[in-house]
């Protein structure tokens, strides 16, 4: 499950990084020359053949025309298209075996405790979640302009998009009923949704909130006790029993819904694991692995209360803010799916089904915030079936100026004209265009800049 990787190994790695930075290929010599630091040609060879014989690289050409291509992008492997409606997660092959076991029933399914081995002998640096090409293809996805930049740029210039996606998508996976336009009235204006529960705007406005406690603190937050817990902290505000329960580490025991896996429950265990788990994290040095280490090893602790999945998934968006790269919001993911992957680790330590979902909703959030949008292959076959569709309900509803209510019930009366299982999509999809209207798109939908404006001064108004 874990593999081990020697300094060699560290130099394949490079290798592919250097070689993705390359769409269409790379001769010999450049290849030595942007490798970074003193290589022999013999042994850039080898090295080269040995990416080749693990299918990460493919070769064309021959003698000193021979070029040197990265492999077969991640999108192609995570990614299908279903013939009836959108692009859903297709899961590996060990995925599929752990979503088998995990979802048997409950009395079939050998009851089980927290293994300290699992966190004890994973080695930063030396043993990875996420394999070579993984990361080297996640660094491709997530690169942005801002890479060289002091911590937290990026995320700052993308922070009111950021703010609403994140909190959005990480409340859905909770379960929370607020949809995509009422989290954007609730952060943006501060609109409760009449019809939704003072917990579940409490959940969002937690998420902003942290947030931005990542994202403004970035050069000083850190996989260490100050941050993690502050962020348990911001997150469970006013929504645990005990007062006193946001931000202090768990001191009695818990179960897990509809898992047959206990997790600690001696206090003392709970404090030392807790901080033998951020030790190791700090230290791992590939902010891809450092976000998917925190997003399995901290709900398998269950370090707190609650909220511990909440905080795992903000946590792993703590390195990706300091590196300046595209940010994890979770779009699009099934919540189903998060669940088993959860699941997977809770009861058998596996984390092959949650990787399979990590990636794909990485690639899915990189595409959100157009970092590296042409590599991201073919468009979106949901959007694509229904584009008359979108196009003429978005053009209806800034033509006609209506107010944000106006606007959810208009996107709901017309998503019932669709099959059942393409609604929700269908509602979240037009709410996103319209989040992103802007006068230099609007010409798509056939809409006047007068239109725009007066459109935008009722919206901002109501």
């Amino acid at each position: 499950m874990v593999k081990q990787y020697s300094a060699i190994n560290e130099e394949l790695e490079a290798l592919a990084r250097l070689l993705a930075a390359f769409p269409n290929g790379a001769g010999i010599d450049a290849i030595q020359a942007r490798y970074g630091q003193p290589i022999g040609l013999r042994t850039l060879q080898r090295r080269l053949a040995t990416l080749q014989q693990q299918g990460i690289i493919t070769i064309s050409g021959q003698s000193r025309s021979t070029m040197y291509h990265f492999g077969q992008p991640a999108s192609e492997r995570y990614v299908n298209e279903t013939p009836a409606s959108y692009t859903v997660l297709a899961l590996s092959t060990e995925g599929r075996n752990i979503q088998r076991l995990i979802l048997r029933p409950a009395g079939n399914r050998q009851p089980v405790s927290y293994h300290p081995s699992f966190l004890r002998n994973y080695q930063p640096n030396k043993d990875a979640y996420l394999t070579v090409v993984e990361r080297t293809r996640l660094w491709q996805l997530g690169q942005t302009a801002q890479r060289d930049q002091p911590a937290g740029t990026y995320a700052r210039q993308i922070l009111q998009r950021l703010l609403i996606d994140l909190s959005w998508n990480s409340s859905r996976l909770e379960g929370n009923t607020y949809s995509l336009l009422d989290t954007q009235r609730l952060i943006s204006q501060g609109e409760l949704a009449t019809d939704k529960s003072a917990a579940d705007a409490q959940m969002i406005l937690n998420h902003k909130e942290a947030i931005e406690f990542i994202v403004e603190s970035a050069e000083d937050v850190g996989f260490n006790r100050y941050t993690i817990t502050n962020l348990h902290a911001l997150l469970s505000n006013n929504l645990l029993p005990d007062p006193g329960a946001p931000g202090r580490l768990r001191t009695f025991a818990v179960g897990i819904d509809k898992s047959v896996y206990t997790p600690l429950a001696v206090p003392q265990q709970i404090e030392d694991f807790f901080d033998l788990m951020l030790v190791k994290t700090d230290a791992i040095t590939d902010p891809f692995e450092q976000a998917f280490f925190v997003m399995v090893q901290l709900p398998y602790l269950q370090p707190f209360d609650d909220v511990n999945k909440r905080v795992s998934r903000l946590a792993a968006n703590i390195t990706l803010a300091q590196h300046n790269l595209a940010p994890l919001s979770f779009v699009d993911v099934p919540q189903d799916l998060y669940t088993q992957g959860l699941l997977g680790v809770y009861e058998l330590q596996r984390i092959e089904l949650l990787k399979d979902v990590f990636l794909w909703a990485y690639e899915r959030s990189c595409l959100r915030y157009g970092a590296l949008r042409q590599s991201l292959g073919e468009p979106d076959p949901f959007r694509l079936q229904y584009r008359d569709d979108i196009r003429m309900l978005i053009t209806l509803i800034v033509t006609n100026a209506e107010s944000p209510a106006e606007t959810s019930q208009q996107i709901t009366n017309f998503a019932t004209r669709l099959p059942e299982a393409d609604r929700a999509k269908y509602i979240e999809v037009v709410e996103t265009e319209l989040l992103g209207l802007h006068v230099g798109n609007i010409a798509r939908y056939r809409i006047r800049p007068s239109e725009f404006a007066a459109w935008k001064a009722n919206w901002i108004g109501k």
